[in-house]
């Protein structure tokens, strides 16, 4: 596998931009969406997630390409984005016909778990204004040649919101290609968002195209069978333990079918029930394995947004020209602090995960 050479950030205006859907989480606390009379607001979405975290815990900059219904909660999604700090002068703002006919603003009601009762999300994003976004709405030259990126993220949510945003994603990694920025993907397969436009087999078709033009490819287990089509023998379907070594094989063979990834990583979690997983992660690098610690029994306050945060730091480390180990170790302990606060979005700092890191205990810091 080659290595990564990442332009400088003397040359770019932007660190990082990510393409994807920025949705309102509404999130019921410790009650059920179902069950529930309250809920508070959240802004989270795959794809921004990583922005976010890059901006927020890591201090880059950071741009986001989505597109929001101009209606007030279209706004307050705006108003949490700039509380995150992510750079919103490339969001395509669409009118809104006042009652969502044509265009609206994608909803993610979303339970945390606990114990034996798992994470439940119920997505509402018919006819969202991203979903509707054509390749010439975003002046991707001015993004990747005039202002300059060191990396564009992407991923398989946004490729999943509908018939278009595939061709959206492939000209966007296209310009950001020419213009020599590295381009990393998460899988993030959801079968949800596909059977209505193909189900598996279009998944598999449209990410295995896609995944021809990235450096960094991003997922997990179910990704890699699901959304390209790799599938192992001898595995233990319910993946009671984190086996280093199918996922290693696993990863070989994903860096085998495409000759020019140059990294691919994936967070490994044993969830023995929803508040309790073990957690870790391993990169593969030029023809190496890297493999984070693997922290056992790790409590659970809210894990979605883990492996977002997991790719932020992961991202963070080659940004700044650490080598994998440091870069995976980076990605596994802020995805862990992640998981300990609500909401999809970290709340991490850079001297929390550097604390973790070095094994930090979780004494009170006064």
């Amino acid at each position: 596998m080659p290595a990564l050479t990442i332009k400088p950030k003397s040359d770019c205006k932007w660190d990082l931009v990510s393409l994807g859907e920025v949705m309102l989480r509404l999130d019921p606390g410790d009650l059920r969406i179902a069950t529930t009379r309250n809920f508070r607001a959240w802004e989270g979405g795959g794809e921004y997630n990583v922005a976010r975290g890059l901006r927020r815990c890591f201090g880059m900059d950071t741009a986001v390409v989505t597109a929001l219904a101009d209606n007030p909660v279209g706004r307050l999604v705006q108003d949490l984005i700039y509380q995150g700090g992510v750079d919103q002068s490339h969001v395509k703002w669409v009118p809104y016909d006042g009652v969502g006919r044509t265009v609206r603003n994608g909803l993610n009601f979303t339970e945390r778990g606990f114990g034996v009762r798992g994470a439940v999300g119920c997505s509402d994003r018919g006819h969202t204004a991203i979903s509707q976004l054509r390749s010439g709405d975003i002046h991707w030259d001015t993004i990747f040649a005039k202002e300059g990126a060191r990396w564009f993220h992407t991923g398989g949510i946004f490729a999943a919101l509908s018939e278009t945003t595939p061709q959206v994603t492939k000209y966007a990694m296209t310009v950001a290609k020419a213009n020599g920025t590295i381009i990393s993907y998460d899988l993030n397969y959801r079968e949800s968002l596909w059977k209505s436009i193909g189900g598996k087999k279009r998944a598999t078709e449209v990410n295995r195209e896609l995944v021809k033009l990235v450096d960094v490819l991003i997922g997990n287990e179910e990704d890699f069978t699901a959304a390209l089509g790799f599938e192992v023998e001898g595995v233990d379907e319910n993946l009671s333990k984190l086996d280093v070594e199918h996922f290693r094989r696993m990863i070989e063979r994903v860096a085998a079918g495409f000759p020019s990834l140059k990294v691919v990583a994936t967070t490994l979690r044993n969830a023995k029930t929803a508040t309790f997983n073990d957690w870790g992660a391993v990169c593969y690098c030029e023809g190496k394995l890297f493999q984070s610690i693997t922290r056992e029994d790790l409590e659970i306050y809210d894990r979605i947004g883990g492996g977002d945060s997991f790719a932020s730091g992961l991202i963070y480390g080659f940004l700044m020209g650490r080598d994998p180990q440091w870069a995976v170790e980076c990605g596994a302990a802020h995805g862990a602090l992640a998981m300990t606060t609500p909401g999809d979005t970290t709340m991490a700092t850079l001297g929390e995960v550097e604390k973790l890191m070095k094994g930090g205990s979780a004494r009170v810091a006064r």
